[in-house]
């Protein structure tokens, strides 16, 4: 096992899964440690229902779709609370139609206590930004609005983020990846198919540093001059509890091995030189190997037990 400062990880990172009552409904955590959730991802498993993002830094009634490219939408009926232990639902389908049974995946940021980054006074980025960091863990939500110029953006946690996901809160545009596997010079779209595309307006070509993450001039997925605001979701790699990165597929049966050095709860990816779709896996749908109960964040599909699958293993997949 490898040397981490986080004893518990599920006091930082929890997967839920339930089936959904039409009523309201409380939801509660299943880890070791209890788990107030700031950022919510959830989808249903048997529905060809939108996957679902509410985080407490824009508030639970604006409800976001990473695989759709529409501004998020105000819903008042989906997640109605936030509890030291999850949160509780309200009547809408999305999160919790009768018998449909859902997965929802949850992170501590700060408890909704957010730092406002004036970045003409503290000479931290250029652009003003609103951040809660979860610094032990490697996560925090940033906001911000566009400038329409390029510049940089505090992220709050004290370390390099090697994920970056970007969505305009205001008008209609794709989700915008940074991620080091791909680097700074190209973008991912988490709501299309599409292989990394370059594009110096989405990241500025620039790989982020401990302190902020760079935007490039006017577009409407990161920076748009007119007024739109933006959330972003940062990670920074932490020791023995969340790695990032990239692999060469090897085309076999008895695939690439991939090394975390710990056991991976939670694992999302896509071919980044072409033209394949996202796959998301977790150890709570399966318990055991191999590991296929596939959803597809760029897809509103049902769960499917697909030809493709993995084996999670004490150090790595």
């Amino acid at each position: 096992m490898a040397y981490t400062t986080i004893d518990d990880p599920s006091a930082h990172f929890q997967t839920k899964i339930y089936t959904g009552t039409g009523s309201s409904n409380a939801i509660t955590n299943d880890g070791n440690s209890d788990l107030q959730p700031d950022w919510i991802w959830g989808k249903a498993r048997n529905q060809t229902y939108n996957h679902n993002v509410f985080d407490t830094s824009r508030g639970l009634s604006e409800r976001a779709t990473p695989d759709q490219t529409d501004a998020p939408n105000s819903d008042s009926t989906t997640i109605t609370a936030i509890g030291s232990d999850g949160f509780t639902l309200g009547t809408s389908a999305n999160l919790n139609g009768s018998s449909v049974t859902y997965a929802v995946w949850q992170w501590k940021a700060n408890g909704g206590t957010t730092t406002t980054n004036d970045a003409s006074a503290t000479s931290v980025g250029t652009i003003d930004s609103v951040y809660q960091a979860n610094t032990t863990a490697g996560f925090s939500i940033v906001t911000h609005t566009g400038s329409g110029s390029a510049g940089n953006i505090a992220h709050g946690l004290g370390a390099v983020p090697e994920w970056v996901l970007t969505k305009n809160r205001n008008t209609a545009a794709s989700w915008a990846n940074y991620h080091v596997g791909a680097g700074a010079e190209y973008y991912l779209e988490l709501d299309t198919a599409d292989a990394r595309e370059a594009g110096s307006s989405v990241w500025g070509d620039t790989t982020p540093s401990s302190t902020t993450f760079r935007v490039g001039g006017a577009n409407t997925k990161t920076n748009s001059g007119s007024g739109d605001t933006f959330v972003s979701y940062c990670f920074t790699p932490i020791q023995g509890y969340s790695k990032f990165g990239s692999y060469t597929g090897n085309g076999n049966a008895d695939g690439t091995f991939v090394h975390t050095g710990f056991r991976p709860a939670w694992i999302m990816g896509k071919r980044s030189t072409g033209g394949h779709g996202w796959f998301l896996f977790d150890d709570v749908r399966d318990t055991f190997n191999p590991t296929n109960q596939l959803l597809e964040p760029h897809l509103n599909n049902a769960e499917t037990n697909d030809s493709f699958d993995i084996d999670i293993l004490s150090n790595g997949f």
